[in-house]
């Protein structure tokens, strides 16, 4: 990482010239989708031109290294692109974290080079489509509570269980998916989450239900997933056993940027859309932009953009210097996921220290999305109270960010603990 990132006397806020080509093809595709994505919403379903649009500019493998097919660009990149993308909608942007952020980048950080090879190159180019299974009906924002089992058998593992709103779910093709060690001959594994990667293509014996009824993120296909003595290749286990949660853990870290990345497009689109409205609509024998109290709401949505903004990169070069650091261990080490894995001390403060980060940008950026949302629906009025609005679609997507990838409550106990210590860990 460049040193004038670290340096605050060196600090810049200008892009280079290769991050704003990259937006402005990002901004293009966006454009392209956005009357189908709109369309799709209306009519709660998927929208198919997503992935051909946004594949053909390589964003299905944005942050993706080039050896597995992907761009190769950097975690500010990536976050930039979210945060354009999310002006379409939280609907959109959730697709691309449960592809990229929650699905991609497991196993860009924790494959092995065969699993790599076998499942990343048809991911980056669309071929397959990735989703994140660790939610169960009893097991939201405490994942160490799943009670999905897996049982090891003669040459693969038996997995039973239910996983629930799976972001992608009805129609991903790759998953990875946690669950409980059960009967094992090793004590010491016995009730430790373990990971692994679920090829539907070529296993597909479970049950997808698509979940239904939801108050918003309408274009985004969500499922339970019901498994039954479900057989998985001892091939596919990622990592160590029993470190699935830890595995879990580092992925929420980048379902958290993301979201917060979303977030802040979501804020600028509802900028947008107040003010080119404001100006154009008469009450009382004025324009409303002319009206202090309809000035303060777009005040205060800007205020929330900018502030959100900062720490929404900052936590992304964060990141990238804990992947640089991660990449450094895989080149030196070739036993790098034990170096990981155990007491490393450098690993565990970068690791601390983008999770408290990823946990504050979060945060800060969906509580601020759902009010400058709410804002914006006050600005348009009886204009805005229908999902025809983009205003009302952002409000209605918004409420669930506070929800998902840790609700903001627990991220609220989570940020102290990191403060205060584990032994103040109050949930």
């Amino acid at each position: 990482m460049s040193n004038k990132f670290i340096n605050l006397s060196d600090m810049q806020f200008e892009i280079s010239k290769e991050q704003t080509n990259y937006i402005s093809k990002i901004n293009d595709a966006c454009k392209n989708i956005r009357n189908i994505e709109t369309d799709c919403y209306l009519h709660e379903r998927f929208n198919e031109n997503i992935i051909p649009e946004f594949g053909k500019i390589g964003m299905l493998g944005c942050p993706i290294s080039k050896q597995y097919g992907g761009l190769g660009y950097d975690f500010l990149t990536y976050v930039m692109a979210l945060q354009k993308i999310g002006m379409e909608g939280g609907s959109l942007r959730t697709f691309f974290s449960a592809h990229i952020s929650i699905g991609q980048l497991i196993l860009q950080n924790w494959a092995s080079i065969e699993q790599k090879k076998s499942f990343l190159p048809f991911t980056t180019k669309g071929e397959s489509i990735m989703a994140f299974a660790l939610s169960e009906p009893l097991a939201g924002s405490d994942p160490s509570s799943l009670t999905s089992t897996i049982e090891e058998k003669d040459d693969y593992f038996l997995l039973n269980g239910i996983k629930h709103w799976i972001g992608n779910g009805t129609f991903a093709d790759v998953f990875t998916i946690y669950a409980k060690e059960k009967g094992n001959v090793d004590s010491n594994l016995n009730g430790k989450i373990s990971a692994f990667i679920i090829d539907k293509k070529n296993f597909p014996d479970f049950e997808i239900v698509e979940i239904k009824d939801k108050i918003g993120l309408l274009t985004v296909k969500n499922a339970q997933l019901n498994f039954k003595n479900y057989k998985i290749p001892k091939k596919n286990l990622i990592g160590l056993r029993g470190d699935g949660l830890h595995i879990a853990y580092t992925a929420l870290i980048d379902g958290r940027l993301s979201v917060a990345a979303g977030s802040i497009g979501v804020m600028e689109d509802c900028l947008t859309e107040s003010i080119n409205h404001s100006k154009e609509r008469v009450q009382h024998n004025s324009l409303l932009a002319k009206k202090q109290l309809i000035q303060q709401h777009i005040v205060q949505i800007k205020v929330a953009i900018e502030s959100s903004k900062w720490l929404v990169y900052k936590t992304a070069l964060l990141r990238q210097k804990l992947h640089d650091y991660i990449e450094s261990l895989k080149n030196e080490y070739s036993d790098w996921i034990y170096k990981i894995s155990k007491e490393n001390k450098e690993y565990q403060k970068l690791k601390n220290e983008v999770d408290l980060f990823a946990s504050m940008a979060k945060l800060n950026a969906t509580n601020n999305a759902f009010d400058v949302s709410n804002r914006s629906i006050q600005i348009f009025g009886s204009f805005g109270y229908r999902k025809t609005s983009r205003v009302a679609r952002h409000f209605l997507d918004s409420r669930a960010t506070t929800i998902y990838e840790g609700a903001n409550e627990i991220l609220e106990l989570k940020i102290a603990s990191l403060l205060l210590g584990k032994e103040y860990k109050a949930y």
